[in-house]
């Protein structure tokens, strides 16, 4: 059968029309559930395609709700993900339906008036005096600052039927398992399985083959709220208990580092943790900038880190890197404060004054730290595993604040 010119334009535009017509793609979990709920918790797995469920859903609401706020974890997030990302709104939109974006202004604006305001979870105050009719948070269970979500749900307000979707990897923290037991909340669960014919065969061959059956997969492949394991020297009760907004006037602030001595895709990670002493004489950790890093881009974070929180001494332990960790350091900024430590003890005997600290209430997290508190409250010692990195850092910066006993230094 042959076409004329007219009939292939006309079957061109019908095809592209259907390419983004989100109605004959999405899967049932991913489509807007009827009823009267505020929030839409779709609660699932790596590759699941959360993110392209909160882009098409604002895609479906900014038809009719001329305000919408959307947030991320961070701004390199909400940048890399929400905006820009594969399945972000920019690359799900057709044409004649992409938004403007205005990275200076923080908004998206579409053809017909409607905008999309951008904020970082990492700065809550920015969230006060936002409204809008709709709202769209991404990995909720990362956000550091848990009040950034509280302020955006003050500010939604607009409209007859205000409603945010959340899309997110499970953690049981408090916010999370308050979300999900919210009367108001519709909830929606989904492994990485489901989406498999939409993903690459490296990641599921390499990535969801490597994890599956191990708990970290059963986190974030099949998306469980995992409690805490036995033997673990943290819980999360422990962490959550003491959990502050802010740290007061600190006197004394330290970065500790567990510094690795490879950066290829197998390392360990370098911890790199910030510790202050209060005036109150608790502890406060502050961040953690950990990953996995050469020894020059490792030693510069840590560097960026001691100049931001005008930190008195960077700490790291030698027994893998030797002098090299202030070599590096030194070789970039002389002018840093270094002591280098040596442990004699092993470090699950180390962590135990730290844990005591915990369970006296005198240790807390300002804000929420999700990588350093998962490898703290799943790290079982009595099972033979190695101790991570962050852990290591976290451990080193406490201990070196609370009158370290000299015998386990050098």
């Amino acid at each position: 059968m042959t076409y004329s010119k007219k009939e292939k334009e006309t079957l061109a535009k019908l095809l592209y029309v259907r390419k983004y017509r989100w109605s004959l793609h999405a899967r049932p979990k991913q489509v807007l559930p009827l009823g009267d709920w505020v929030v839409w918790a779709n609660i699932a797995g790596r590759g699941n395609g959360k993110t392209r469920t909160g882009s098409e859903t604002v895609r479906i609401w900014k038809d009719d709700n001329p305000i919408i706020i959307l947030a991320g974890a961070t701004a390199g997030d909400l940048r890399d993900i929400m905006i820009e990302g594969e399945s972000g709104i920019l690359n799900i939109s057709p044409k004649y339906d992409r938004p403007i974006y205005q990275p200076s202004k923080a908004r998206l604006v579409w053809s017909n008036g409607a905008m999309a305001i951008l904020r970082s979870a990492d700065e809550p105050e920015r969230f006060r005096g936002l409204q809008g009719y709709k709202a769209w948070c991404d990995e909720l269970a990362a956000w550091r600052y848990p009040e950034a979500y509280d302020q955006l749900m003050f500010g939604l307000r607009l409209g007859d039927k205000p409603q945010c979707i959340v899309t997110t990897t499970p953690r049981p923290t408090k916010m999370i398992r308050a979300l999900m037991k919210d009367p108001t909340t519709y909830v929606t669960t989904g492994t990485s399985y489901e989406n498999r014919d939409n993903l690459s065969p490296v990641f599921y061959n390499q990535i969801i083959k490597k994890y599956e059956g191990t708990r970290l997969g059963r986190q974030e492949l099949n998306a469980e709220l995992l409690e805490d394991i036995e033997g673990a020297m943290w819980s999360s009760k422990m962490i959550e208990t003491d959990r502050v907004k802010e740290a007061p006037e600190l006197k004394e602030i330290i970065i500790a580092i567990d510094p690795a001595v490879t950066s290829n895709k197998n390392s360990d990670e370098t911890g790199i943790v910030a510790v202050g002493k209060g005036i109150d004489n608790d502890f406060y950790i502050l961040n953690d900038y950990s990953g996995i890093f050469s020894p020059k881009s490792w030693a510069q974070r840590a560097i960026n880190n001691y100049n931001q929180l005008e930190a008195n001494k960077i700490i790291a332990e030698v027994n893998n890197g030797g002098d090299l960790v202030e070599t590096v350091i030194h070789d970039i900024d002389n002018t840093i404060a270094y002591k280098s430590v040596h442990a004699s003890r092993g470090k699950a005997t180390r962590a135990e004054p730290v844990v005591s600290l915990y369970e006296q209430h005198r240790v807390h997290h300002v804000g929420s730290l999700p990588k350093l508190e998962d490898q703290m409250v799943t790290w079982a010692p009595n099972t033979g595993e190695k101790s991570p990195d962050r852990v290591d850092a976290l451990v080193w910066g406490v201990t070196y604040l609370n009158s370290y006993q000299e015998s386990w230094f050098s």
